[in-house]
């Protein structure tokens, strides 16, 4: 998905985006209908990578819109572009014409708004916009949705080292919910939008409600609505909910936890800050606290073998020694 100012294309008057947590096309766009709740996404701006994520949800609505014509009766296109700093204002990219006032004609379309917020992971400058476009199904492709190779992608991305942020995102868009009513319906606006989840993710984190409250295991207390169930394993690889795998995260904890930017000593059992996040005082405030919920000895192997794959051969206990350290670069 191309979002940014320059989605202004032909004789419409643009979209509104926000990259990180909704996406704006209407019925005019090619590949408008192709675009599913549950579908993993990459948006770039035409120049970049801007981040990674899963559509949660498809609002859509009739509305009018207004199309800009060529006022040259042997074009008519609605391929024209305003100028910024040339006059006349506009030109027929179509015939050439140029001139200030072009026909306007009134059209309904469908408009869709995705949202992708609650999955967004951003992955600025890891590709470039040509790196990009190489990874398309159709490279040559101008088009503002279009498919993309995901295996590919993904292989790009885990060579730039973001290869746990394309994973978590793929293990969200797997499945459809099993729950016993079916799957579930989002009412929004003039329709409804089918959205997909992991299998059996909401009895998951229902559980975990049940067990834990509203307690993010992290950093305490939190609304019920940012508290997601986090895995402490890879779902992507396991494709299964184990009974004491997982605790409540807050949302953003819950990314950086999935990427190994916040671990848990399974031996101390107290909050490991990488360094990375040390610029950051909400997060290096963190690093050599206790968790605030109790966890279970499955929970513990499961928290080991995270600690191994983030942190390597680092021995568990070495926490203490950083805390001073990682505070006063907070403070810097």
């Amino acid at each position: 998905m191309a979002a940014g100012e320059d989605r202004q294309h032909g004789g419409n008057e643009g979209y509104d985006d926000l990259a990180d947590v909704y996406y704006t096309w209407d019925s005019t766009v090619n590949n408008y209908g192709n675009i599913r709740a549950g579908d993993a996404i990459a948006v770039w701006d035409k120049q970049r990578l801007l981040g990674v994520s899963v559509i949660e949800e498809i609002r859509n609505e009739t509305r009018e819109k207004p199309i800009y014509r060529c006022p040259n009766s042997a074009c008519g296109r609605s391929s024209i572009k305003e100028r910024k700093t040339r006059s006349p204002k506009y030109r027929c990219q179509q015939c050439g014409h140029e001139f200030d006032e072009p026909i306007v004609e009134v059209i309904r379309v469908t408009q869709y708004q995705s949202r992708h917020d609650a999955a967004w992971t951003p992955l600025e400058d890891l590709l470039a916009a040509e790196e990009l476009r190489k990874l398309c199904e159709s490279p040559k492709s101008q088009l503002s949705m279009r498919p993309l190779n995901w295996s590919a992608f993904s292989d790009a991305v885990a060579q730039r080292g973001g290869g746990s942020a394309v994973e978590r995102v793929l293990g969200r868009a797997l499945g459809r919910d099993d729950e016993a009513e079916g799957v579930p319906l989002v009412t929004q606006g003039h329709t409804q939008a089918v959205v997909r989840v992991r299998r059996g993710q909401r009895a998951f984190r229902r559980m975990l409600l049940d067990r834990y409250h509203e307690i993010c295991a992290l950093t305490g207390e939190a609304p019920d609505r940012v508290l997601e169930a986090g895995h402490l394993y890879s779902y992507a690889k396991l494709g299964e909910h184990h009974e004491h795998g997982g605790l409540l995260l807050r949302r953003d904890v819950h990314r950086l936890f999935d990427d190994g930017g916040l671990a848990i000593d399974p031996t101390a059992l107290t909050i490991d800050v990488a360094p990375e996040l040390s610029a950051y005082p909400q997060y290096a405030s963190l690093h050599g606290q206790h968790l605030h919920v109790k966890v279970k000895d499955p929970q513990v192997e499961w928290l080991e073998k995270h600690w191994h794959e983030h942190r390597g051969t680092t021995s568990p206990g070495h926490s203490a020694r950083r805390i001073s350290g990682l505070r006063s670069m907070a403070m810097d």
